[in-house]
């Protein structure tokens, strides 16, 4: 059962007041964790009056030691360290809290220290959970979920997934900004998923993780858990702190996520969330990876974005149709759940092929971005793809064909349509070409350029 890791520690304090640190200066603890203690600091050499401060003049210290710990703990907590170094390094953006710098204590006179990994990042105000205590408006939740997405989505599209997403790791800077942190779990991604050890805090793990099967690498993660982990956190935002699944333990709460995710219970959310964040709550959690997968952070930040008030496209909100297996229609972008996908391998161009003479039809083969799809060969529904009735209308369930195709397969097309609803894939690379399929009997079904790595020339869908 995945679980947060627990070491052995010392109950006494690492770093007491006024310990110095390279040039810091501890001043009080601010959290412990699993993976380590955090302390405030501040600069040794800043002047009385503060006349030298600066934006980086007050820190956090986040200390991991390894004295005491078996070789595998050592090497599980100097691996953290890390990769949250190597994310600060390879992926800096706004709303990802700052590494400034990153120090190995050497300390022989106290064992405790010696050999501990620092890493100095910027001071937050608060973390998501403190404000929870006192509740947020919709208008500061609105705030706060945005910045949120903007952090995930830029995690996404550079290779990583923070397998850790909880109001404890939501940081709300000094300037009241939203900063995501404690990447100690952060997973890069090799494709379309990568791996990890079977670790997390149970409330925020997706259904599927809790039977994930352990692999030699460990369990397969992919973006969508950290979907899941949102749709917790909007509920919490919006709820007072609230859980969506009822029970007074994690093991609890996990056991009725269970019995939701197996289709045993139905989903269940606070009225006091209001209809916008509940719909987006709900996305969030279905139930499995494949329905779960349409929900990209960009294409929430998008619907988000749409939703408020003071942004300049927004139009008029439609009402939203009960819980469909398929996902919702988006504001300007739509991106079709054709598949149990996750980050697409194919790079789709913009560019349109000429059309070919009147009549002629091509074979395209259907691409599935989901590798664990690709080899199979028992055509498992889960790795089943659909295709639009139409193509100018919004993907949902009264608009796919009942036939159902499977990556490899070969389709035949006889038109393409440049100008159809625009599709837009994990990658966050879009197309508005479709491919008319030719199927049994007298029925068609739309096949989106992102689905197939052929670019057959065929003459314009009438």
């Amino acid at each position: 059962m995945p679980q947060d890791p627990v070491f052995p520690g010392d109950s006494e304090e690492l770093l007491p007041a006024g310990h110095r640190v390279g040039e810091w200066t501890v001043t009080e603890p601010i959290g412990e964790g699993a993976w380590a203690t955090v302390y405030a600091a501040h600069r040794t050499d800043r002047t009385d009056d503060g006349a030298d401060d600066d934006a980086d003049d007050t820190v956090a210290l986040k200390v991991l030691p390894t004295t005491g710990l078996a070789p595998r703990q050592a090497r599980q907590v100097a691996e953290a360290a890390r990769r949250e170094t190597e994310l600060a390094r390879t992926a800096p953006h706004p709303r990802l809290v700052r590494l400034l710098d990153t120090l190995v204590l050497a300390a022989p006179d106290q064992p405790s220290l010696d050999g501990a990994t620092v890493l100095v990042m910027e001071r937050a105000r608060c973390t998501l959970r403190d404000l929870l205590a006192t509740g947020v408006d919709e208008a500061e939740g609105t705030r706060i979920v945005t910045g949120i997405c903007e952090g995930l989505a830029h995690l996404h599209r550079s290779g990583w997934v923070h397998s850790d997403l909880k109001p404890e790791n939501v940081l709300i800077g000094a300037d009241g900004e939203v900063r995501l942190s404690d990447f100690g779990l952060a997973i890069e991604l090799t494709g379309t998923h990568g791996h990890g050890a079977p670790m997390g805090t149970p409330d925020y793990l997706p259904p599927e993780r809790w039977k994930a099967p352990l692999g030699e690498h460990g369990v397969k993660v992919r973006t969508t858990a950290d979907i899941w982990a949102l749709g917790i956190v909007i509920h919490e935002v919006f709820a007072a702190g609230g859980r969506p699944f009822p029970g007074t333990t994690p093991t609890a709460r996990c056991a009725a996520a269970q019995q939701y995710a197996e289709g045993r219970a139905a989903l269940r959310l606070a009225a006091a969330v209001p209809p916008f964040w509940r719909a987006l709550s709900a996305d969030c959690l279905a139930p499995t990876h494949t329905a779960r997968a349409p929900h990209t952070a960009e294409s929430l930040l998008a619907r988000i974005r749409a939703h408020r008030p003071d942004h300049p496209d927004r139009r008029p909100r439609r009402t939203l149709s009960p819980r469909l297996p398929y996902p919702r229609p988006r504001r300007r972008t739509a991106l079709l759940a054709l598949a149990s996908c996750a980050t697409v391998a194919a790079t789709v161009t913009a560019l349109w092929p000429h059309p070919g003479p009147s009549g002629q039809s091509a074979h395209v083969r259907v691409f599935n971005a989901e590798r664990g799809c690709q080899d199979r060969t028992d055509r498992d529904p889960q790795c089943s793809l659909g295709l639009a009735v139409d193509p100018l209308r919004p993907y949902t369930a009264d608009n796919v064909v009942p036939v159902r195709v499977w990556h490899d397969d070969t389709l035949d097309a006889d038109c393409q349509l440049p100008a159809g609803l625009p599709v837009i894939n994990e990658e966050d690379l879009a197309s508005t070409l479709w491919y008319r399929i030719r199927l049994p009997g007298p029925t068609t079904g739309w096949l989106p350029a992102v689905r197939t790595r052929d670019r057959p020339a065929l003459v314009p869908c009438p």
